[in-house]
């Protein structure tokens, strides 16, 4: 495609949107994990009980993200985004009146599912908005969108359950959530999509079918989730129960390192943009997620506090570069016919993994300790790396040619296709 080709100012509104709304739902489903030193301390739980409440959204999400991406390809983006968040909500707000451990995590469940909605809904925002020079830029500042969510959680979440209760934090994820329904019901146009001659022949094409590239992408992709998982859902443990720090200083550093990470994730893009290629970037930080890793897991041998919390944010800032890389790769090579499946299919091994991490490195670190813990996280990205193909793939549709786009936005949505400059 032509570099010249015009990004619509509009695809910065739905850009903004799409990372609010996803970051509405990443506070409801990152609140759990940062409940585990209360439910360990307070409760009595073990790391491995607290693992698994705390991953009881991302089950969730589990469950429905193919289920949301079919219905993202089929009625587009807006109502799919709006309703979820508003589901998510609902579901929020029930969680203030549990009064069991297990209908709390069943609500949650319920939560996570829900809040998938934005998942692969905000992706086809913006690789529909975007023409391909852009993308990886805006999916990038698109995937700001988790580690924004889970700061906000890590800051808000520890001194809230402290001090008024461990459902309290759910009534700020209820109230945000349902302030971005509105929003986003308001603000977000479907994207152009291709005419309807060159999309019956390519919505009868499986990318699946023509080579292994989307499956070893979304293998990729769940085995780096990994340690971005296990840092975020045991950082702030590790911080207070093994280096002896306080709750706060603790959510300071991990909201730290989610907020570099966001930045990280903006940089990556933008040079996958500059370099043209995403998966040589995606092998790149799979490389680097190993040593992070490694490195990390000698600090937390050591007890060094200041190396331990700086190589604890630049492994976590490591850990979810790949995340829009790896994204904005397989709507690439899925095509717009096929993206809201693929990006459900990419989430589902991705939250699948994500589910695992709880209470497996939760038994992990009981087993034998962080530092040899996130030594043996480390083996993940190594895996990552030799699954990473080293080429990448495109279905052939860009963003912005009027020759093959049409409006698919909707009654009353008015999207416009832009053309070549």
């Amino acid at each position: 495609m032509s570099t010249s080709t015009v990004t619509p100012p509009r695809a910065w509104l739905m850009l903004a949107l799409g990372v609010a709304a996803q970051a509405a739902g990443t506070l409801l489903v990152s609140t759990p994990a940062y409940l585990i030193p209360f439910l360990h301390a307070e409760r009595g739980m073990s790391l491995a009980q607290a693992g698994l409440l705390a991953a009881a959204p991302t089950f969730g999400m589990v469950v429905t993200l193919v289920f949301w991406g079919v219905l993202t390809d089929r009625y587009g983006e807006r109502w799919i985004i709006a309703g979820g968040l508003a589901l998510t909500a609902a579901f929020a707000f029930a969680a203030l009146a549990a009064d069991s451990d297990l209908a709390l995590g069943i609500l949650l469940v319920l939560g996570g599912g829900a809040s998938a909605s934005t998942n692969a809904a905000s992706g086809r925002v913006v690789i529909g908005w975007f023409p391909k020079h852009r993308r990886g830029l805006a999916m990038g500042i698109r995937q700001m969108s988790q580690p924004l969510g889970v700061a906000a959680a890590a800051l808000i979440v520890p001194p809230l359950a402290v001090s008024s209760g461990p459902t309290a934090p759910f009534a700020v994820a209820g109230t945000v959530t349902v302030v971005l329904a509105v929003l986003c019901a308001w603000g977000i146009r479907n994207p152009p999509r291709p005419a309807a001659s060159r999309g019956r022949a390519e919505a009868s094409a499986n990318p699946y079918r023509s080579s292994r590239f989307l499956l070893r992408i979304h293998a990729a992709s769940a085995l780096l989730v990994v340690p971005q998982f296990t840092l975020s859902t045991f950082g702030l443990v590790w911080l207070v129960a093994a280096m002896g720090w306080n709750a706060t200083a603790a959510g300071i550093v991990v909201a730290v390192s989610q907020l570099v990470g966001a930045v990280g994730r903006i940089v990556a893009g933008h040079l996958s943009d500059r370099l043209g290629t995403r998966v040589g970037l995606l092998r790149a930080v799979a490389a680097a997620g190993v040593l992070a890793m490694v490195l990390l897991a000698a600090a937390a041998w050591l007890h060094a506090d200041v190396f331990a919390a700086a190589l604890f944010v630049a492994a976590a800032t490591i850990a979810v570069a790949d995340n829009g890389l790896a994204y904005t790769s397989v709507a690439e090579a899925a095509g717009p016919f096929w993206s809201g499946r693929a990006l459900g299919i990419q989430n589902t091994g991705q939250f699948l993994a994500a589910s695992a991490v709880g209470p497996l490195v939760g038994a992990l670190i009981t087993l034998v300790g962080y530092p040899f813990a996130f030594a043996i996280v480390g083996a993940t990205p190594l895996a990552a790396l030799l699954m990473t193909p080293r080429h990448d793939r495109s279905d052939g549709a860009e963003s912005g040619d009027a020759s093959v786009l049409s409006a698919d936005a909707g009654p009353g949505h008015g999207a416009a296709v832009v053309p070549r400059g």
